[in-house]
């Protein structure tokens, strides 16, 4: 699977995370990938995804944090859930992983919202990101 297919995977799983308010969250996730995932996974890489999955959603009250000292007039919770999944996730990478840089990270959550999100949200996601980026000096 390619980074991208992994971000691709990791976006919809955590999209749908949002929906299921039961407690085998990790299972509704395993669940998830056997059910839906149009790519043939590895074991390692449905564990890979999974865990990705499970770090973001505890991280989650850090990075709403964060994208509300940037989102003027938009709050998390005003936001829509495709536009809000995709700035955790691009949050998430930018803080988190290392080995993916900067323009990388943004660059993906725009295109993510160029499939997944309305029209407008490509600009408003690359703004909220630079701004964060800005000032979280990443």
């Amino acid at each position: 699977m390619t980074r991208h297919e992994l971000r691709e995977q990791t976006f919809k799983m955590l999209f749908s995370l949002g929906f299921h308010s039961g407690e085998n969250r990790e299972s509704f996730l395993y669940n998830y990938l056997d059910e839906t995932c149009e790519l043939s996974l590895s074991e390692e890489e449905e564990a890979e995804a999974v865990g990705r999955v499970m770090d973001i959603d505890e991280h989650i009250p850090e990075l709403d944090s964060d994208i509300n000292k940037v989102s003027e007039g938009w709050r998390t919770d005003r936001m829509g859930r495709a536009e809000l999944n995709i700035l955790r996730l691009a949050l998430y990478e930018l803080k988190y992983d290392e080995d993916i840089p900067v323009g990388v990270a943004i660059n993906e959550a725009v295109e993510l919202s160029k499939e997944y999100a309305s029209a407008e949200s490509a600009a408003f996601i690359n703004g909220v990101l630079a701004g964060l980026v800005k000032q979280l000096g990443l």
